[in-house]
């Protein structure tokens, strides 16, 4: 176990944590999280490669060109650590189905490709090496994740990621304490992002998670090279818990614990493939739906109910922009129009044609979405849904905790079933797919990742 005891200031203990915690001491709960982060990711990498945006940010990073350090994944081409991390987090990024936290942050698909990058700049590193340094990654992005009111409109991701992902690339490369506290330091300085780039339905989604990535990278090799950091970056009177934590965050707090008390397992798992808060109320219509065999012609209308800040992410009037994929991940009334529509979502249902399918607008324009702030003391994924069916029925349900969130974990088949569907896709829809052959070790690797002889295997597993 890391001895963080002393005089050491909270900034000293993150960097002690980050560099001296031992692998075999990261607990079985915490390596089974991490293993489902690496699956989410890994699905997402590959169905993801078809997306918009992708091919164009791979053009614009081949022709900046550059030493051929690390990986693109689906693609195999060889760029700079810091371009491939930043070009596999965005491709990871490009469905949205990959792991979350609640109020929002997206780590796994920041973490991993810029831990990836880090293991081949490395010249490799061993699976268990590999887990461990994602462990901590996640459970620094855990512990950095702040509430609703303190993001206040800024994207989690930009916010709290970039600690995450320079801590397990710092690891990886194996930065000393004073390095590794100045690679966080010089994080710090890269948090950003808006949430309106959920609520405008824009590329800059996914384009702020390759951002976290590379500026993961880029930092712990400045800091590798002795550039510095602020101190402070935590508890000073300019730091994170100032700007960004609004004065209400303890730092001494944020490092109580470290190494003996886990955080990592607050990771949500989405069970559909759109935003977090839509995952309760398209539980809710398909149970409304199975309970009484209600047709998505017997909807006259719906209302949701959200609580403001869900509501500012997905209660927005449903409208067709230049993305539509985006458009219908982050709307809770075409959330609810698909479930009655098609059923179970999946991800070919998000696809530009399905989204804009004549057939379904209709009924999106019939589902209502409101704010209702007496939800939030229920929770971050509280929803309230009522069906008016045409002879007249009035059908009710609410659930305070969505599937795949703390309290309603996904089971295993779940994990797999995630997985499956972005295989198919993959199959189906992206450029390129893997053979019968590779999908097997691939399943194989994500089973049992901490005894690969080498974390790079799982890079080659994801190039077809």
């Amino acid at each position: 176990m890391t001895d963080l005891s002393g005089t050491a200031s909270p900034e000293q203990q993150l960097a002690r944590f980050v560099v001296h915690h031992p692998a075999a001491a990261v607990p079985a709960e915490a390596r089974a999280t991490v293993r489902h982060i690496v699956r989410a990711v890994a699905g997402t990498a590959l169905a993801g490669a078809g997306e918009d945006g992708i091919a164009a940010l791979r053009s614009l990073l081949l022709e900046r060109g550059g030493a051929p350090q690390a990986t693109l994944l689906v693609y195999g081409d060889k760029l700079p650590a810091a371009a491939a991390a930043q070009f596999n987090a965005t491709l990871c990024r490009a469905l949205d189905f990959c792991d979350a936290m609640a109020p929002g942050p997206h780590l796994g698909a920041a973490v991993i490709p810029a831990a990836l990058a880090a293991a081949e700049l490395n010249g490799g590193c061993t699976g268990d090496d590999f887990v461990a340094a994602l462990a901590i990654g996640a459970e620094l992005v855990a512990r950095f994740n702040l509430d609703e009111s303190q993001y206040d409109g800024f994207d989690p991701t930009g916010i709290c990621v970039p600690f995450g992902a320079t801590a397990a690339v710092a690891r990886l490369l194996g930065l000393d304490e004073a390095q590794t506290l100045h690679a966080l330091a010089l994080a710090f300085n890269r948090c950003g992002g808006s949430f309106q780039s959920h609520v405008d339905g824009s590329l800059g989604v996914r384009i702020t998670q390759g951002w976290v990535a590379q500026a993961a990278v880029d930092c712990a090799q400045m800091a590798r090279l002795g550039i510095t950091g602020p101190q402070n970056f935590l508890a000073g009177s300019c730091g994170y818990g100032h700007l960004y934590g609004r004065d209400r965050l303890d730092a001494d707090a944020l490092v109580a614990g470290l190494g003996e008390q886990w955080h990592l397992q607050r990771v949500v798992f989405k069970q559909f493939p759109s935003c977090g808060v839509t995952q309760g109320v398209t539980a809710l219509v398909l149970r409304l739906a199975a309970a009484h065999g209600l047709q998505a012609d017997q909807a006259a209308r719906a209302e949701v109910r959200l609580p403001p800040y869900a509501h500012r992410l997905v209660g927005q009037p449903f409208k067709l922009g230049g993305n539509p994929r985006v458009d219908a991940q982050f709307s809770a009334a075409w959330c609810v129009a698909n479930a009655l529509q098609r059923g179970r979502p999946q991800l070919r249902h998000f696809e530009p044609a399905a989204v804009a399918d004549a057939r379904l607008l209709p009924l999106v324009q019939r589902v209502a979405v409101v704010a209702d702030a007496a939800l939030d003391a229920r929770g971050h994924t509280a929803v309230d849904l009522a069906i008016t069916t045409t002879d007249g029925r009035l059908l009710r349900d609410g659930l305070d905790t969505a599937p795949g969130f703390p309290g309603a974990a996904l089971g295993e088949d779940e994990h797999r079933a995630r997985f499956d569907d972005c295989l198919a896709y993959a199959d189906a829809a992206a450029p390129r797919a893997l053979s019968p052959a590779k999908k097997t070790a691939l399943r194989a690797a994500l089973d049992d990742l901490a005894s690969l002889p080498d974390a790079r295997q799982l890079a080659a597993l994801l190039v077809p």
